[in-house]
């Protein structure tokens, strides 16, 4: 039997993941990777000017819950590893599983097209009509693959304030996106405002409280400070156990948090409009002590940005020099057409976040923002993956596929607060309880239809609606 021969778009964290399991399974690959390093996002000054990564950067997810299940990372590793460790452990998956040979670095995918096939799904009228993904690289030549796993990362195109900012076009304040934080030398000496709540705008407001004269911390909503450390270890590795109901397992977080922290208001920030869970957590174990030592005050959101100072919407103004927008990034694939697969409003349907209802033979790995560390949700999706290749997994049928895809979508209107934020959000233990069985019903799917040929890219795949 001939294996689907595959073209991987990224080897980052995700992409090699991909990578890896496709490897394993026997399924022919190749992977085109923009930079000239393993690690996407993580390499500090990528080559491609993609990644988001600063030279202060640790992880916010402890070690052992970001690790891939056969390869542990160095037990000396502390529990929140620096970028550069994070990313020599990427290299050395890579290298342990022998897959670096089918990686060709420094090679942009410039367009990615679907021919056209019988029965109407189609990327572009290019190719002979049979499905296939026709692939052109930067330099202009052309490659087919019978099919395509997307691994090119959701943190890299700048989503900036939408509106932006009246006095943003006349202002003498330097203007950056996290995106383009690289150290605190930028912030070394001046008046600085970060805007934002999440992740990055807490790093990047501690690291200025360090070397700026001063530091403003503007909220437009409040959160949960979740802190890196309780009970004694990593706040991701208390026990999580799913057959917990949701709002228990809550409850519980909530109680150890505000013992730990106390109210966010006491901080002087705002009160979360959510509660715990219903928002992408802010995972810092400084940003309070930091506001507590009077090195970075709380703000609320940005109202205008003057010559040179900031007006609040409380009607405070403070000097600025330089602003930092921590808000977010876009869902892009500028390889494709927007007509054959795009994300509007970071917006996407894809069955269970890797399997496109429409187009039986292209796969997303890495596009969702878990409640934890992606890495291993990677992995489980790459398996996932290469076991539709070679036909061990058989998915639903397309109409199946639509009512589960519209099913979660409510599902997560009802969980998580309303935002551009929250759009591909899962739950790190539930996505891979659900994954994995999943996998087990396309199997029992698969030998009910006597495991038929790999997936093809002419058939609407998939067992009977």
């Amino acid at each position: 039997m001939s294996l689907p021969k595959t073209c991987v778009i990224g080897a980052g964290s995700s992409g090699i993941a991909a990578c890896k399991a496709l490897h394993e399974k026997g399924v022919p690959f190749d992977c085109y990777e923009a930079s000239d390093r393993i690690g996407g996002n993580w390499v500090f000054g990528n080559t491609n000017g993609m990644s988001a990564a600063y030279e202060g950067l640790h992880i916010n997810t402890s070690r052992d819950k970001m690790e891939y299940s056969d390869f542990p990372m160095p037990k000396e590793y502390p529990d929140y590893p620096h970028h550069e460790q994070i990313a020599a452990y990427f290299d050395d998956y890579v290298d342990h599983f022998g897959f670096r040979e089918h990686i060709h670095f420094q090679t942009p995918v410039r367009n990615a097209a679907r021919a056209d096939t019988p029965d109407g799904a189609s990327g572009t009228s290019r190719g002979t009509g049979d499905g296939r993904w026709t692939i052109t690289l930067e330099d202009g030549s052309e490659h087919r693959y019978d099919a395509l796993v997307v691994a090119n990362g959701h943190h890299w195109n700048p989503r900036m304030p939408e509106p932006a900012f009246p006095g943003h076009d006349t202002t003498k304040i330097e203007q950056l996106h996290a995106h383009a934080y690289l150290s605190d030398d930028q912030l070394r000496g001046k008046n600085v405002v970060v805007l934002g709540m999440g992740n990055s705008a807490m790093d990047i407001a501690v690291e200025s409280s360090y070397v700026a004269k001063s530091t403003y911390l503007s909220a437009r909503s409040g959160v949960w400070v979740t802190p890196k450390y309780l009970l004694g270890r990593p706040t991701d590795q208390l026990k999580n156990d799913i057959r917990i109901p949701f709002k228990i397992r809550r409850w519980a977080l909530e109680k150890l948090i505000l013992a730990a922290s106390g109210p966010m208001e006491k901080h002087g920030l705002p009160k979360p409009d959510h509660r715990y869970g219903e928002a992408h957590p802010t995972v810092s174990g400084r940003i309070l002590d930091r506001i507590g030592h009077g090195k970075v005050t709380p703000r609320p959101n940005i109202a205008r940005l003057h010559e040179r100072e900031i007006e609040f919407t409380d009607g405070t103004r403070v000097p600025c020099d330089v602003v930092v927008y921590c808000t977010g990034y876009q869902i892009t694939f500028p390889f494709f057409d927007e007509d054959l697969i795009s994300a509007p409003g970071n917006r996407i349907e894809l069955f269970r976040r890797v399997h496109h209802p429409d187009i039986p033979n292209v796969f997303f790995v890495g596009l969702l923002q878990p409640l934890g560390a992606v890495m291993p949700l990677a992995e489980e999706q790459g398996r996932w993956i290469a076991e539709t290749l070679r036909g061990d997994y058989l998915p639903p049928s397309p109409a199946e596929q639509r009512v589960d895809i519209a099913a979660d979508l409510a599902a997560m209107g009802r969980r998580y607060v309303s935002s551009k934020r929250h759009t591909i959000q899962v739950d790190f233990d539930e996505y891979l309880a659900d994954t994995a069985t999943e996998r087990r019903a396309g199997a029992e799917r698969a030998r009910a239809a006597g495991f038929p040929l790999p997936v093809s890219p002419q058939a609407d795949v998939g067992a009977p609606a």
